[in-house]
């Protein structure tokens, strides 16, 4: 018997049917049977990682702690597995082609033919089992980006097919994720979908071991027997995963589904013990059952795609449920803002989240919205860029220094209080080149930051390259704006905040990589906290 057993979740038919939520679901089943699971995400497009790709393209680009830029579903999986990721978690095959090329440009392969069989599925191989150097895992979660039957995706299909002939039918197993639609006109689910993704996979030389059926409307028994005998699936093994109004609910609709079961029967493993999920069901519950409701600015340049802020909005979830409120989310373009309309657009937002970014588009309107919430005391919360334009806008706003600005958007600006990192000054490069990953800071006792977090030292993830201008940090202090947080090494100021606001608060650092269901950050819970207090007192007055 092979030391790890080896799931791979495949998709067909459309994508962006959430393999990576099933993955995450399925992981936190086998997690709470007793089994130590890991999971992966191999991506086949041709980018090394997702650092230089736009949010509209492709969501959110997701921080591990070890510094790599990867794919938004290992935030799914962080989330719902409260362990941290890291590089070896996102294979793209940018990644892969990268190796392989480099060595055979050193010579390795000693003149041979250098193909995709057996050169550029080994080394996907080597990365697939590459995760489990020097941890401990019993199972290894691997799902495959995009769909079967693309171009990109053939190299990891084929190499899916090798592990399973070279590591046993109960050593490896495939996942198929597939789309049951439901047709309005005819009033019917069709399952023709399915059975040609499962062709297209058999063509490939895979024979999936479990289905999961995605669908709108519950799937009756005999369409599940239906599926199974097309598609040669044991009718045990086909699941339904019918939609929910929350991603958290998955794991209970799979846990009813057995698919945890199911993959360890595959598996030739013990069921394990009984799954203890009280945690998760008062989390569900308070979710579901709130005491409060909060409306929340998100005011950011890439609103129109929520998941180009992920992360950020299941923080809110998290956070809201740790104080049993809804956060009613609203999607603020940073564009659309300018001194006319702040008010207006502004006025009944119970907090305010400036989000991270780059660039000069929107910027002057997240500059607005910070004076807006420090002028009228609304809750604000500032992200990365956030923070920056919070700095501004006190530094022309309060301190005097009318033309502030950062350097990355104005090269000229007499007040530099925002500023290029030395280390990033001879950088050209622009792929992994920031400053990323976990980095320590150090809280001043005195702080709201410190209250927050109840403890001096903290490490959290970071994705930049400009920062705070030392320079200009005795002129803050004296009109009352703080460093809140320094890290030790370095002596960059992480963290600025408004002791005198109700909450003001903006980190240089990314908090919304770290929270998860287990653990909502502090930040978010104490920030919506603040936002609960000022919906009352307004109520209050009315």
């Amino acid at each position: 018997m092979a030391e790890v057993k080896y799931v791979f979740v495949t998709g067909g038919v459309a994508s962006s049917l959430g393999k990576g939520i099933i993955s995450a679901s399925m992981a936190k089943l086998l997690q709470a049977r007793g089994y130590s699971v890991t999971i992966q995400k191999l991506d086949p497009y041709i980018n090394v990682d997702s650092g230089t790709l736009n949010p509209y393209e492709h969501g959110e680009c997701y921080v591990t702690l070890d510094g790599a830029e990867t794919d938004l579903d290992l935030g799914h999986y962080e989330r719902f597995l409260n362990i941290p990721t890291s590089q070896a978690n996102n294979v793209t095959t940018g990644q892969v082609y990268q190796t392989v090329i480099n060595k055979e440009r050193r010579g390795d392969y000693l003149g041979k033919t250098v193909q995709v069989i057996p050169h550029i599925t080994d080394e996907i191989k080597r990365r697939i089992k590459l995760v489990t150097l020097g941890k401990k895992f019993d199972i290894v979660i691997t799902e495959i980006g995009g769909t079967v039957g693309d171009i990109e995706s053939l190299p990891y299909i084929e190499a899916v097919r090798q592990m399973k002939w070279e590591l046993g039918q109960k050593n490896c197993i495939v996942i198929h994720l597939t789309l049951v639609p439901y047709l309005s006109a005819s009033g019917e689910q069709k399952t023709k979908p399915t059975q040609h993704s499962v062709k297209a996979l058999l063509e490939a030389g895979i024979q999936p071991d479990v289905l999961v059926l995605r669908t709108e409307k519950s799937l009756s028994e005999d369409i599940k027997k239906k599926v199974a005998l097309f598609c040669n699936v044991e009718e045990y093994a086909v699941v339904e995963s019918v939609d929910v109004s929350t991603i958290y609910e998955v794991p209970m609709r799979m846990l009813q589904e057995n698919l945890d079961q199911t993959v360890l029967r595959k598996l030739d493993l013990s069921p394990g013990q009984e799954p203890d999920l009280k945690e998760w069901h008062e989390f569900l519950e308070r979710i579901k059952n709130p005491e409060y409701n909060v409306n929340i600015g998100l005011v950011g340049k890439y609103v129109e795609l929520h998941d180009a802020y992920k992360s950020i909005s299941e923080s809110f979830v998290h956070g809201g449920s740790a104080n049993k409120c809804r956060v009613n989310t609203k999607l603020i373009s940073s564009e659309s803002i300018d001194e006319t309309n702040v008010t207006e657009i502004l006025k009944d937002l119970d907090g305010i989240l400036v989000a991270p970014g780059f660039g000069s588009r929107g910027i002057e309107g997240k500059i607005i919205t910070a004076k807006y919430a420090r002028e009228n005391n609304i809750p604000l919360f500032g992200i990365c860029l956030g923070m920056q334009c919070a700095v501004i806008e006190f530094a022309r706003n309060v301190l005097g220094f009318s033309d502030a600005h950062t350097t990355e958007i104005d090269h000229k600006t007499k007040y530099p209080v925002i500023d290029l990192m030395e280390e990033q000054k001879n950088i050209t490069y622009m792929g992994g080149t920031m400053r990323l990953g976990g980095y320590k800071c150090i809280l001043d006792p005195n702080s709201r930051a410190y209250r927050i977090y109840g403890t001096k030292e903290i490490i959290e993830r970071h994705r930049h390259r400009y920062e705070f201008n030392n320079k200009y940090l005795d002129d803050f202090v004296k009109k009352g704006m703080i460093p809140a947080g320094i890290n030790p090494e370095s002596n960059l100021i992480e963290i600025m905040e408004l002791p005198s606001h109700r909450w003001f608060t903006g980190v240089q650092f990314h908090p919304e990589y770290s929270s998860t269901v287990v653990k909502p950050h502090p930040l978010f819970v104490d920030f919506i906290r603040a936002c609960i207090e000022y919906n009352k007192e307004k109520n209050d007055s009315n």
